[in-house]
């Protein structure tokens, strides 16, 4: 990693110099002691060991918003296509199902595996405004997948509490931050109550974890920072960052105690990227605090 001057509270570092349209997704295998992530506009999926050394980069035939590690191997991931897996041995793209083949205005966008080894992800539409025509799918391990929950602009940032009676989720373009009952044999959500609201100057809600305390980071796309909120949903941390899009985080390392964290280079100026050279780059900040293993999708 290379450090960067002049950061305050936090070591800040480049995990990778990405330069990334929308990084996103980013998910830390622990078994492999590796980062896994996507460049949704860039349409391929992206992977690098502890080391930072050893790269490698997966094509995708359309736009990718989120992957999950799959226990037998390779990842399951969520596209404009629908539910994929990648075979990251081949790097066969293998479609499974499309559960809104009938709504082209719309493509899936963040997803994540929850600790019964079910894959969901959630959709948005495209012309990114608070439009609720977006909704949230789980993927059982038998490969079928079925709708949780509607009326969401745009999904992003699922998590769940560590003892998995809660799930977050955000929905970025109305700036709000969900709270659902969470039962984790049914794999359903009860009921839905506001976490967090974001003003304008904040920017957006974007990617979300949630740290071995049960304490809960978010990422704010053109907010220039990283919030970590309290249980009961109280400001307990703000990170300054030196990107404007920053796009979702995941803990990893040998010990979870790095926070990876995706930026997007996408829609800015010509004078902005020159401001904002690390827009795009995966960074990593070691805040003190340890995150959870990602679980495996089961199928």
């Amino acid at each position: 990693m290379n450090k960067l001057p002049g950061t305050a509270s936090k070591a800040l570092s480049v995990a990778v110099p990405a330069a990334d349209l929308v990084g996103e997704s980013p998910v830390w295998s622990t078994r492999e002691q590796a980062l896994y992530w996507v460049d949704v506009e860039g349409k391929c999926v992206r992977r690098v060991d502890r080391d930072g050394h050893t790269h490698a980069r997966w094509s995708m035939p359309e736009a990718i918003g989120s992957i999950g590690l799959r226990c037998n191997g390779g990842l399951v991931g969520a596209t404009r296509i629908g539910f994929v897996f990648l075979d990251t041995t081949s790097g066969k793209v293998t479609a499974l199902t499309d559960p809104e083949a009938d709504l082209p205005g719309n493509r899936f966008n963040d997803g994540k595996v929850d600790r019964a080894g079910r894959f969901w992800a959630g959709t948005k539409n495209l012309a990114n405004n608070a439009q609720p025509t977006g909704s949230l799918y789980r993927l059982d391990a038998d490969l079928r997948a079925h709708r949780v929950t509607g009326g969401i602009s745009c999904a992003n940032g699922i998590a769940w509490s560590p003892d998995n009676r809660t799930m977050y989720l955000c929905d970025t373009w109305v700036r709000r931050i969900y709270r659902f009952e969470f039962d984790l044999a049914a794999g359903l959500v009860g009921q839905r109550s506001l976490f967090a609201e974001l003003a304008e100057s904040e920017g957006f809600p974007d990617g979300l974890t949630v740290d071995a305390e049960g304490f809960i980071w978010n990422a704010h796309y053109d907010g220039w920072r990283i919030t970590r909120y309290a249980p009961d949903g109280a400001i307990v941390q703000v990170l300054r960052m030196p990107v404007r899009h920053v796009t979702s985080l995941a803990f990893g390392g040998a010990d979870l105690r790095t926070l990876y964290v995706t930026s997007a280079s996408m829609r800015l100026s010509a004078e902005e990227r020159q401001s904002q050279p690390l827009a795009g780059h995966v960074l990593a900040i070691e805040p003190g605090v340890a995150g959870l293993p990602e679980p495996c999708f089961a199928g």
